[in-house]
């Protein structure tokens, strides 16, 4: 892959539109195309028909992208499709901070899914799971012929792991895993298609009645980790001295570690970034959601997936870890448009770096809500982005969007009555003039 310009970009948003887009054209190779692609929201009606049932439109969301972003030594873009306000703008600061300290550093491990295959009304469980276990190179061989393509790209079963459950609401069942690497694809399909061949005989050998056959989306073999190190002296910022500002953020992440309430709002500001780039390719996000937080009770407690400390030299060291099953083969990855411009945007081919890249984002996410928290409030950036959201739900148009948004930002009083009344005002005096 060709190295790219840095995406350390000053100044990004206040840059016209038209500007914006001609320069990521430039950087992603992008053709004319593409860059309508972008602008039409990816698909038409047409399109949108054969991808789901009962269709009637289509439904489109902002495609902002982040930027300072250096992953592994790379510069990359991020496309981020999101309708909430600062959550590309908290990224794209919190990765120009983690620049400060040579950006972040990333792995994805292999990408390994698990089928899961219920046995029911098995005679003699401990015969028939020992039997599971003594047939498991059979079993393993018949998962391999169901997809060749997979096989021959370095994919396929790569083990199988018996579980007995003992206690449940219609009695003990046996659970059988089947370990499935998928290669570049998020891989539900062939998980599920491989999971359905294998149910007569695991029947055969187990005696017992096949229920269920499908993938879970707790891919705790598919997890990808991100961490970050930034100086102390990059968090220093008005009269917040860097010191406070770190310590501030640990505490924050403290309250997350040891309180599940406060841990359900730290990870979805983590997913936040996440879910975003995911919606951007045409990811699962749903089971990205699913997986996370499962993984965050996986000790029997729900709590951060984050972990934030200060090193012995004071600087400030983030980590993040999560399951992420993510594809840049197959589903909407390769079926909508616009998400194969956003994974060309993204200069990624592999399903790991896409993972890794991801898995940076949600640590970004996390470092802009946790330094805010700890500072002057999650309110104060936030609301004053979300402004323009109030102003265009009131009926502003045009200019008087930003001038409703800067009134209320002004007064600090950002509803929906105050931007009606500031609307209504504006437009008698250009009435009047």
């Amino acid at each position: 892959m060709n190295q790219k310009p840095s995406s350390r970009i000053s100044g990004f948003y206040n840059w016209p539109l038209p500007e914006r887009l001609d320069w990521l054209a430039r950087w992603a190779d992008l053709t004319d195309e593409e860059i309508a692609v972008l602008h039409n929201g990816g698909i038409s009606v047409d399109q949108a028909d054969r991808m789901i049932e009962n269709v009637v439109g289509r439904y489109a969301l902002p495609l902002g992208i982040a930027l300072n972003f250096q992953v592994n030594g790379r510069d990359v873009l991020v496309p981020m499709a999101i309708e909430e306000p600062s959550v590309v703008a908290g990224a794209s600061f919190a990765a120009r901070l983690a620049r400060e300290g040579g950006g972040f550093r990333a792995e994805a491990s292999a990408p390994e899914m698990i089928g899961q295959i219920q046995v029911l009304d098995v005679p003699d469980i401990p015969a028939a799971a020992a039997a599971l276990v003594t047939e498991r190179d059979r079993i393993l061989a018949r998962a391999d012929e169901v997809d060749p393509v997979i096989r021959q790209l370095g994919g396929g079963a790569r083990d199988l792991i018996v579980r007995v459950l003992p206690e449940t609401p219609v009695g003990p069942m046996l659970v059988v895993h089947l370990v499935y690497d998928v290669r570049d694809a998020m891989g539900a399909n062939a998980v599920n298609t491989a999971c359905e061949a294998l149910a007569p005989l695991i029947e055969e050998i187990t005696g017992g009645r096949v229920g269920l056959r499908i993938l879970s989306n707790l891919a705790d073999r598919r997890l990808a980790r991100a961490e970050c190190r930034i100086p102390a002296s990059a968090l220093a910022f008005n009269d917040f001295p860097s010191e406070r500002v770190a310590q501030g953020i640990v505490e924050a992440w403290a309250f997350a570690a040891a309180d599940p309430y406060r841990a359900a709002t730290h990870n979805k500001g983590i997913l936040n970034g996440i879910d975003a780039v995911a919606i951007a390719t045409g990811q699962d996000w749903r089971a990205i959601e699913a997986g996370a937080h499962a993984y965050a009770a996986r000790s029997g407690r729900y709590t951060s997936l984050s972990t934030w400390e200060l090193d012995a030299e004071g600087n400030l060291v983030g980590r993040l870890e999560l399951p992420l099953a993510v594809g840049t083969v197959g589903g909407a990855t390769r079926a909508h448009p616009a998400a194969r411009v956003a994974l060309k945007i993204l200069g990624m081919q592999a399903a790991r770096e896409l993972a890794e890249v991801m898995v940076a984002v949600g640590l970004a996410q996390n470092l802009a809500a946790l330094r805010a928290l700890a500072t002057e409030g999650i309110q104060k950036g936030h609301m004053a982005l979300h402004a323009r959201q109030v102003a265009i739900a009131a009926g502003a148009v045009g200019d008087e969007i930003e001038e409703v948004a800067r009134r209320m930002v002004a007064e600090g009083i950002i509803r929906p009555d105050r931007a009606e009344s500031i609307l209504r005002s504006l437009r008698n005096h250009q009435g009047k003039t």
